[in-house]
């Protein structure tokens, strides 16, 4: 088993308690020391970060570099007289690797929901007819945000029109943005209208999502845009385009498509596979495909084959956020995160790793040849080099016939395992599936649904505030810690919590996605609205994609009223504890630049330039009302999630404690409305 994974020779062996917080993690992590294969956790423990790149000052846009700018020993006296051969400043250059780590994770993000439109396009068409409109109810909802009418007038009444035109109508237009030759982004208009005022008034309002991507990768080649604020206007166009328009029409369509996510109850960690199943994994960010693969897996035929071969099942999980996707909509379990993708074929137990897009290591290939697993790519624009890789390229057209030639693939190797199984027995209870429309739901049932409940809340105190905490897992930080740590702090606190990604998987790997954590977790004020309203203190809101989510339930607390006009005037912010990926860059600036005070942990690429990092940190506030800060200690990064939060209280007016009256009869008479 060695020889798949010769290439990395640690100097040191890593001690699994030193890296994860995860008793599943740690027990996988010996038995790949026991059979001799290396982890990302081993390949941390080896290649140390660059000290020049890790601070944003290292450029590699001509040929004439790499530039290297490293910080004198003694920081900056006086004028920072640092230049690369052409001349680029280290605020220029930390800007430029900035903006281009901006137009990556719009591109990933945006990508995906170009191929969601197209797919909901061909099925509306009639050309991919393994999709239907599961919510016609959010279609006839996010119709008007395309200008597409959802009646017709006929004889002087207004008419629903019928769904399959409407479908069309939007499919269309939904494709449209990613390249439309004049005009902004129709999504935009969901936005608080003081916000979009603002992005009038700045010049970032996005036209179309490839022109901004594009437009980066332009001023940033050698000698175009030299202005580290004007590089980061068109980073700030580039970031919207995604969080207000390809992100958040791939969220909308992807409901419309597989179903809109209600709450669900399921288990999560390595601890979900089955010994006598045949065990099939999900890993990567696009469910038009793991989506037809539940489907498979459920289906009578293909669950027969698999007791035929000695399996008394197909047990299906998912990795990072094709497993967020299909754990919102159909309970399946998640597996792990993005830092235990290798150890589910190290439990020698994953019969099939099904991969798309994004978060993928390379590496699998190498892990698999130790096992029976078959590693399967999907996706043209994901393959991989090593030989045991196998590529079935999914067509959308042939969805479902796809789908149940992988599932039979995984079960006609069930019998194929070579070494022991050994499945970490360690996973807990999960509630999922929340977004902005149930959790209007659950703060007032079907007929009295309504933000207002919990603006009400926040305004009298027992919720303190609310915060965003996504992302991924970083190899260079301890799995799940961070995170878990952020979280547990604020929610001791009275902030309520609302996750997506990575972090959501870890949240519900440590038992913080189940109403009962709150009487375990929660100062008195939020365990009383989760008790009273039956939700945990956290809420999982699907996957990295998902993060709209956040934004649009931001808008309705806006719009519910008694917290200010703006999202910025929120008593809320944002933090990404173990981001590693580019698309967090992103996600992280349409935060900031839609009001939001914005954390991030580990380290930011900007230590290198003070002068872009204080722009980024402080001059953003007076801009977009939002504004980045970084601080990898977990407990000092909650608390100034806390402070952030303290401070809007305070300017709202809602910062002193309020007392609780009990209502009589002739006070509730009093407030009788005339």
């Amino acid at each position: 088993m060695a020889e798949a994974n010769k290439e990395v020779k640690a100097t040191k062996q890593v001690d699994p308690a030193e890296v994860t917080i995860d008793p599943a993690t740690m027990e996988m992590l010996r038995r790949a020391q026991q059979l001799k294969i290396d982890t990302v956790f081993d390949r941390a423990n080896v290649m140390k970060p660059c000290a020049i790149g890790i601070q944003g000052i290292c450029c590699k846009n001509c040929a004439m570099g790499p530039c290297r700018l490293p910080l004198p020993k003694d920081g900056i006296q006086g004028e920072d007289t640092r230049k690369g051969l052409c001349g680029a400043t280290a605020n220029t250059i930390a800007a430029r690797n900035f903006a281009r780590m901006i137009a990556s994770g719009c591109a990933a993000h945006s990508d995906h929901g170009r191929g969601v439109a197209e797919t909901f396009l061909a099925m509306a068409k009639g050309h991919a007819k393994d999709y239907k409109i599961k919510d016609p109810i959010k279609l006839r909802a996010i119709a008007p945000h395309f200008g597409v009418a959802t009646t017709v007038e006929v004889d002087g009444r207004a008419l629903d029109r019928d769904i399959n035109e409407i479908a069309l109508e939007v499919g269309q237009k939904a494709v449209r943005e990613w390249g439309k030759d004049h005009g902004f982004l129709d999504y935009l208009k969901r936005a608080p209208q003081p916000l979009q005022e603002k992005w009038k008034a700045t010049g970032v309002m996005p036209r179309s999502i490839d022109r901004e991507i594009v437009e980066i990768m332009h001023r940033t080649h050698m000698g175009v845009d030299q202005d580290y604020k004007n590089l980061m206007k068109q980073g700030t166009r580039c970031a919207l385009a995604d969080g207000w328009g390809g992100a958040m029409m791939a969220t909308d369509l992807q409901d419309i498509m597989f179903g809109t996510p209600t709450p669900l109850q399921s288990e999560a960690n390595l601890g979900i596979m089955k010994a006598d199943h045949v065990n099939i994994i999900v890993h990567g960010h696009e469910p038009l495909l793991s989506d037809m693969i539940v489907a498979a897996s459920q289906s009578q035929d293909l669950i027969d084959y698999a007791k035929q071969q000695g399996a008394k099942g197909i047990q299906l999980g998912g990795i990072c956020c094709t497993a967020n996707e299909i754990l919102q909509r159909h309970g399946v379990p998640p597996a792990g995160n993005f830092l235990q993708q290798e150890l589910a074929i190290i439990t020698g137990a994953c019969d099939a790793m099904v991969v798309d897009v994004q978060c993928v290591m390379q590496n699998l290939a190498n892990v698999a040849k130790c096992f029976h697993t078959k590693l399967i790519t999907t996706h043209p624009i994901a393959r991989m080099e090593q030989e045991n890789v196998i590529h079935i390229q999914f067509d959308e057209r042939y969805a479902m016939d796809d789908a149940k030639r992988i599932v039979k693939m995984a079960i006609d190797n069930y019998n194929n395992r070579r070494a022991e199984v050994m499945i970490p027995q360690y996973k807990a209870q999960q509630i999922a599936g929340f977004g902005v429309e149930s959790i209007r739901y659950h703060l007032g049932g079907t007929f009295r649904g309504d933000y207002y409940t919990l603006n009400d809340n926040i305004i009298n105190g027992r919720i303190r505030g609310l915060a965003g905490i996504v992302g991924c897992n970083n190899a260079r930080t301890v799995h799940n810690e961070e995170g878990i740590t952020i979280m547990k702090e604020l929610i001791k606190n009275d902030v309520l919590v609302l996750t997506t990604g990575c972090n959501a998987i870890a949240a519900g790997m440590h038992g913080l996605l189940t109403p009962s954590a709150a009487a375990v977790y929660c100062g008195p004020g939020l365990a009383e609205v989760c008790e009273t309203v039956g939700i945990p203190p956290i809420l999982h809101l699907g996957s990295c994609v998902d993060n709209s989510r956040i934004l649009l339930a931001a808008t309705e607390v806006v719009k519910a009223g008694g917290l200010g006009k703006d999202i910025t005037d929120l008593p809320a912010a944002g933090s990404a504890p173990e981001w590693m990926s580019e698309k967090a860059i992103c996600i992280g600036q349409y935060f900031v630049a839609s009001g939001v005070y914005t954390v991030f942990g580990y380290s930011m690429p900007w230590e290198g330039a003070p002068t872009f990092k204080n722009y980024l940190c402080k001059d953003m506030e007076n801009i977009y009302g939002g504004m980045w800060d970084c601080e990898p200690d977990p407990i000092k990064h909650a608390h100034k999630i806390i402070a952030h939060i303290d401070k809007k209280r305070k300017a709202l007016g809602i910062d002193k404690a309020r007392e609780r009256v009990l209502m009589d009869m002739a006070a509730r008479q009093a407030l009788a409305v005339e």
